[in-house]
């Protein structure tokens, strides 16, 4: 039986690539991918819809050095599409190769995107892959070269698809034809392409040139402020948050919380300076429920130990001024 590798977003496009596939009884192998980024949990349930197995890969170092240095650059937010779909691919490629399939494909449109999706990016991404005749865009197939499955008769290439552009005319009829009614917008997979966080991102890195991974998990939670001292004070915006800070700081981090009143939790990752610990403070104190103009109690804790000192909140244009 002929076996295609595809990768599987969750979002509409992939399901309905698989879904042409599948008309030709060729067997079907997805895989999802695993970043600070993004999950594989559209993917799962697209599988589910699809009734294939799934592989789930985690990459993210690979893709932490694409997202600081990307060969291709970057989209609209800090998404170095090319570059993640060609590592995508790549990876993708060694499942094909481990199960003795025949060829990769996924869910893209010819100038669907106009930045990732033109002809020169879809080229260049099958390239970079190292599979580039081994590849095939199952909606698009008869406006891209011919590749080799098609050439050696294992799929079939008049019965793969011509769409192109932006309308999503097309894929809403194959949808109905299909009875395919649940599906992840094309919208809001992807962490880089959200504008505050990719402006934070972006912060981080002139600060950071290193990425870590708990560095960027961080930027997705709470508000975020760098001192003039240059490190920087994430604060929870609710309980919820408070809990996510508390869970992910370890021994070298700063957390402050106000005593006596309902607080947020403000936490300084890493080693922080004295007068780092002071504005922390008095920003924690600001968005506390403690009163204004009057020195309160402020707790911090750092590798296991606890401390106390006073601290009135800051001025409230002072907040505005440091946050990210």
């Amino acid at each position: 039986m002929v076996t295609g590798i595809g990768l599987i977003s969750g979002g509409l496009d992939s399901i309905l690539a698989a879904r042409v596939l599948q008309d030709q009884d060729i067997q079907i192998i997805g895989v999802s991918f695993v970043t600070p980024f993004f999950g594989s949990e559209r993917g799962e349930r697209a599988a589910a819809i699809l009734d294939i197995e799934l592989k789930v890969m985690d990459i993210t170092q690979a893709h932490l050095e694409i997202v600081r240095s990307p060969k291709h650059g970057y989209g609209k937010g800090m998404n170095p599409c090319i570059d993640c779909h060609a590592l995508m691919f790549h990876e993708a490629g060694k499942v094909m190769e481990a199960q003795k399939a025949d060829f990769l494909f996924s869910g893209e449109v010819l100038g669907e995107r106009p930045m990732s999706q033109n002809r020169q990016a879809l080229r260049t991404v099958a390239k970079e892959s190292g599979y580039e005749d081994l590849i095939i865009r199952p909606l698009s197939a008869k406006l891209l070269p011919e590749t080799v499955p098609e050439r050696e008769g294992k799929v079939d290439r008049k019965r793969l698809l011509d769409i192109a552009g932006r309308s999503r005319k097309r894929q809403m009829e194959l949808a109905a034809h299909y009875g395919i009614t649940e599906y992840a917008q094309p919208a809001g997979g992807c962490l880089l392409t959200q504008p505050e966080y990719a402006r934070r991102l972006k912060e981080l890195m002139e600060h950071s040139p290193e990425l870590e991974v708990r560095d960027v998990q961080l930027l997705r939670i709470g508000r975020h402020f760098r001192l003039d001292t240059g490190e920087k004070v994430i604060v929870g915006r609710n309980q919820d948050e408070n809990k996510k800070l508390l869970s992910m700081r370890d021994d070298a981090d700063i957390a402050l919380d106000v005593k006596d009143y309902p607080s947020p939790i403000a936490l300084i990752p890493q080693n922080a300076s004295e007068k780092a610990i002071a504005e922390a403070a008095s920003i924690c104190v600001r968005y506390s429920d403690a009163p204004r103009n009057e020195k309160v109690i402020v707790t911090y804790h750092r590798g296991g130990r606890t401390y106390t000192f006073s601290a009135e909140a800051s001025p409230d244009q002072e907040p505005d001024r440091t946050r990210i």
